[in-house]
Order: C-alpha cells, then structure tokens, then sequence
C-alpha cells in the first residue's frame, strides 16, 4: 500500500508544472530538478538571432584604448546602454570586467569583447567592441585585440593629460594603420581642463583639436557624439562573404562542460552549426556545435558572416588545440593561414611549484587552462631539490605574476609556492666543454641554478628596456635621481606642454622589474606614469648571490644581480628576511654570499626559556650548569632543526621600500 501510494505521488508530481516559473519546461522537472530545469529552458528560450541582416558594410569593428584608470570600462558601460544591450542601471559598473581580481582590483585584466546594435539615420548597424585592459604588463591584450578591429577610440582623462601607456597604445594602434578617433574624457571633473589635452593630442599625435569629443562617461555627457563618429570614421571591414570561410582565433576560454570557447573575428565566408571546419595549426577537424554573439552575454546565432566577431564552440576538449593567432578553414577549402601574433617576449620569469607534490596533476591542470586564457604566459618544466617537480613560467610583468597568481587562487583553488622573479640573461660561453654540452656559445638563463662560473664565460649580457616616463615638471630632478640610481641612461626629454615632461630612458631590465612603478608613483605623489619596450642586451658584470639560513642555501631566494650592487642588495635581503622569518627555538644565521664569500648577516635570536627562574640564591656554580645544558640542547636543534620560509615571504622581502 505504502508503495503504491509513493508511485501516485510521484505521477503526480511529474504532472505537476515547474515551480522554476519556465512554462516551457518538460517534465520530469523533479529527476533533474529546478536550477537544471532553469539551465534548460534559459538555453531554450534564447531566440537565435538572424545575422544576414547585417551586410559588411554596416558593420564596425572598434576597440577602447588609454592609460590605467582613465575610463575605458565605463565608457564601454555607457555604449552598452545607450545602444540597449543592456538595461540602465545603477549597478552598471565595469560590466565587462568579469573576473573577480578585477573586481577587486579596479584595473581590466582581459580584453572583452561585445556586440551593439545601433540604428543610425535609419541604418542599423552591428558595432562590435572590444574593451581592452590600461597596464603596460597587459599591453598583449591590447595588441591582440587590435587585430580583430579597423579603429580604436582613444581615451584620455581631461585632468591628468596624456600618460604614458596613451603614447604606448597610441603606436600600436597607428601601427596597425587604424582609424583613431580622441575622446577627451572626465570633463565633469572640477580640474579638468580639456583644452589643454587637446592641445597636448594634437602635439603628440598630429590629430586635429576639432577631432577630438569632449565627454563624460560616468554621466553619460556627450556620448552618442562617440557613436556617431564610430560610425562616420571607422571603415567597415575589407572582406565579402562570397569568399571561403577565414576565421581568426583571437581570445579563448575553457568551459568543464563544452570545451573550448573560441572568440573569432570573421575574415571572409560564414559559418553556421553542422560546418565542419578545420585548423590551420593542429589540421585537426572538428564538427561547429554553437555559433554566436557576446552581448556581452553569449547569444546563439544562425550564422555567423564576414566581418563579424563572435564566438564558436565545436567540441575542442584539449585547451591545447584552441592556439590563439590560429586560422579556421572549411574542411577540403584550404586558404592561407592569417599572419597571427607577434610571439609575446617575458620580461619577467618565476618558478611555480606546488605546495603538496601529490597536487602536481591537478597543478597542471589549472595552469594549462589559466594559459589559455592567458596566452602571454610562457611555461617551461623546471624541478627543485627542495621543492620537487614545478615550472618555470615568463610573465609580462610583475603585476602581470601577481594578477596569474590569484587567479590560480580564486579560480582553481590552487595554493602554490612562487620564487623570487628574475629577468632573462645571456652568457657567452668560452669553454669548449660548455659549449659542447649546450650545442651553442650563446646562452639564455632564466633560473639562477643555470648560472654558469665566471671562469667558463667571456661575458654575460643583461635585458635592457626603453622606459618612457611622463611627469609633471616639478618632479623631475626626484625621478632624474631615481633613474641613475636604476644605471639608467638618458636618451630624450620633451616637454609635452608648460607642465607635462616626457622622459626617455635606456633601462636594465631587472633595475625596474621589482618595484621601480611604486617608487616613481611615491616620488611623484601619483602623478608620473611609466611605460617601456623591449630594447636588447648589453653587456654587464653579473655574479650569482645566495641567501644562507644556517648555512643551507635557499634556492628560491638565489638571485642574479650587478657586481656594483651585490653588498647593498645582500645586506637588504637579510635585513627584510629577518623581519620576515618567524624566530624558532634556535638561532637562525641569515648570511648573502657570492660563492664562498660572505658578504652580509643577520641573526635571528631563539626564543629562550628561563631556566634559571627556579633559583633563588645558592652557589653560581647551579647557574652555569643549567645554562649550560640550555645552550647545548640550542646547538643540536640548530643542527636538526628546518628552517621554512613562509610562502608569501618572496616577494615581500625583494620589495625595496620598507611598508609603512
């Protein structure tokens, strides 16, 4: 009886409609229940939106590019709403930056992309924008998304003027021959001063003052003025449907349940579901499952048509099969590849090693999908005596390391050990035995283990960098002392107006690696800004310092640096690692040392027990005796005990500036 009466209530309960307010929703709700349910009829229920209505020419295809902070997100924010892609509300705040470090940080990180549909004198238009991050370490994505685009619209703030990454983003644009349109923006704030920046644009750049739009993005002011000249300035893309099918893979991302989400800008043909299409790089083919739009959000399309950018999803289950820079063809109609990307170079290298070894697979894991979301990161395998089997991976930046860092954290859940960062040397090998064993005389090093002696090396070579630093005038002697300290050499000053200089600097690369961008800012009150190019080798006399903890070296502390700076930097490092190493039982003797020399030390006094306490009075003799034993039961922990450094401890102790 108690059985049948379960088999009427579970009929009925099939009958019964959804309570996840989806009318359309099959039953059984129940068996997959109702956040499932909702998952199925929101991908139901999205109508598939018809893209033939959008010849070429009615397409534009743009990107927003400045300095940190000087309004790309917000003004994308503005375009999003006027052109009613998404509904105008106090909470539309950085709606592109999806991530929670950017959240969290206030900066972009990942270039995002978004399709606007705008009716202009009766015309509609498809404009297609792509939000693109402000920090010179992300400058990749910048330059990437630049190559899915015809023209850029260049934002800079109406009270702090051009800044340096303006100048850097500006040549990348001018390079690629894009159309360049200048917003002034910010001119609601109470120091902004618009006729100035136009002033300074025009100097720069050569682009007329009666070109640039003077607008507020936070308030709105003026910006359908942007729309109009986007679509006025900008051409449409040179390309024609009748052509075979050329899709560029600019940006991708890994989903646990459909694989590889490719973003695509569109070179020529169309593509639809049931295409079978193939890659130029890997020549593997694969069957299309989804094509669409991100407005910002995915939305599913027919076909997707030349000059348009979207997304595709086509069953790709190896995040190495989705290269950014690949071309995808249709399966027997081959076509040229497209160029790609310029191969990103590091400036910066670290090792990566797991805190537990059993969480290497899963380790592994994790950065295979980061890096694929993260092109611009390189990785190499690398092992440690003493933290086992990791990587070596090259950053952009040092912001760059920080930001990958806690997206590994918050993302996959990993805990992971950094190294300290170092830049990529070279060596000329004079031993013939060296040479041999490396099949070359020139050698790169980017883990200081690789350093090879003095003794089997004509000359080592250091990275240098063209920094540009822009600064108001009354700054500049502090920054000019700040320079020579960092050995580097002068090339240009220009005064960009009565106010603003720009600075050109030739710069060894691991003199501003660490903390040079915090220095200039706290010399200059936040005012200055620094942007820099790579710019080759130059000779240099390196030597490899080891940090000694009782005598054992750390490996990871182990740095290149320039013969000149060795004592200074050594005495420094054992300094902030006595600050940083919590005291033991025993003493601790911190030491810098370039091969069998000392050249600095620090002690860490044990924490003591009183062990004369319980005498009161009674022959000296007593005293002595427990001390003594006290002392030697120090001298055997000392001798067994491990000294470990705390995970967060790298980058803290190589930061020059003492925290407040």
């Amino acid at each position: 009886m108690a059985l049948a009466g379960r088999t009427a209530m579970w009929w009925a309960r099939l009958r019964s409609p959804c309570p996840a307010a989806a009318p359309r929703c099959p039953p059984p709700w129940p068996l997959a229940g109702p956040v499932a349910c909702q998952r199925l009829y929101s991908s139901r229920g999205k109508e598939k939106l018809d893209m033939s209505t959008y010849p070429v020419e009615n397409i534009r295809n743009f990107s927003i590019i400045a300095h940190v902070d000087h309004g790309k997100s917000t003004l994308a924010d503005r375009l999003l709403e006027i052109t009613g892609t998404i509904a105008k509300t106090d909470r539309n705040k950085q709606v592109l930056d999806k991530l929670q470090v950017e959240r969290e940080r206030g900066i972009t990180v990942k270039a995002q992309s978004a399709s606007l549909f705008y009716n202009h004198e009766g015309v509609n238009y498809l404009l297609n924008l792509i939000d693109t991050p402000g920090h010179v370490d992300f400058s990749y994505e910048v330059s990437r998304s630049l190559s899915a685009c015809q023209g850029v619209i260049l934002v800079v703030d109406a009270n702090e003027g051009i800044q340096a990454q303006t100048v850097a983003n500006f040549y990348l644009a001018f390079e690629a021959q894009l159309a360049i349109i200048p917003v002034v923006n910010k001119i609601d704030l109470k120091n902004a001063d618009p006729e100035r920046v136009e002033k300074q644009i025009e100097k720069l750049f050569d682009i007329p003052i009666d070109e640039c739009v003077r607008i507020s993005a936070k308030q709105g002011t003026n910006v359908e003025k942007v729309l109009q000249k986007i679509i006025e300035k900008i051409p449409p893309p040179q390309c024609h449907t009748a052509d075979p099918l050329k899709a560029l893979v600019f940006d991708s991302t890994f989903d646990h349940y459909r694989g590889v989400i490719a973003n695509i800008a569109l070179f020529g043909g169309e593509i639809q579901k049931g295409h079978k299409i193939v890659s130029a790089h890997t020549r593997k083919r694969y069957e299309v499952n989804e094509v669409g739009i991100l407005t910002p959000n995915e939305q599913p399309t027919h076909k997707l048509y030349a000059g348009q950018v979207g997304y595709l999803i086509a069953g790709m289950k190896e995040v190495t099969e989705a290269q950014i820079g690949d071309t995808l063809f249709l399966y027997k109609q081959p076509v040229e590849p497209l160029p790609g990307f310029k191969s990103v170079k590091p400036m910066v290298f670290a090792g990566m090693y797991p805190v537990d070894q059993t969480e290497y697979n899963n380790l592994k894991s994790a950065l295979e999908r980061l890096t694929l979301n993260d092109s611009s990161v390189t990785v190499h395998r690398d092992s440690s005596l003493a933290l086992g089997a990791g990587w070596r991976l090259g950053f952009l930046g040092l912001l760059h390391m920080e930001v990958f860092n806690q997206r590994l954290e918050q993302e996959y859940n990993m805990s992971v050990i950094l190294t300290a960062p170092t830049v990529p040397y070279k060596a000329i090998l004079s031993s013939a035995k060296l040479i041999k064993e490396y099949g070359k005389a020139e050698i790169t090093i980017i883990n200081p283990a690789q350093f090879p002696d003095k003794l089997s090396v004509s000359e080592y070579l250091e990275p240098t960098v063209l920094g540009t630093i822009v600064t108001p005038h009354e700054y500049i002697g502090k920054i000019i002392a700040l320079c020579q300290d960092c050995r580097a050499v002068q090339k240009d000053m220009l005064y960009i107006d009565e106010r603003r200089v720009m600075l050109k600097y030739l710069f060894p690369l691991n003199e501003i690696v660490v903390d040079f961008y915090d220095t200039l800012k706290s010399l200059s009150s936040g005012y200055a800004s620094f942007d820099y190019e790579d710019a080759g080798y130059q000779t240099a006399d390196l030597i490899k310092m080891d940090i000694l903890l009782n005598g054992n070296p750390v490996e990871e502390l182990a740095t290149i640096i320039h013969n000149d700076k060795a004592y200074a930097t050594g005495k420094f490092l054992c300094e902030r690692l006595k600050d940083t190493i919590p005291r033991q039982l025993f003493e601790i003797a911190i030491q810098a040392a370039i091969g069998k020399k000392i050249i600095a030390r620090e002690t860490l006094k044990a924490y003591r027990k009183n062990v004369v306490a319980k005498c009161y009075g009674g022959d000296i003799t007593r005293r002595m005796k427990l001390l003594k034993r006290q002392a030697e039961g120090k001298k055997l922990m000392r001798k067994i005990g491990n000294v470990e450094v705390p995970r967060d401890a790298f980058i803290r102790v190589l930061k020059r500036q003492t925290d407040k």
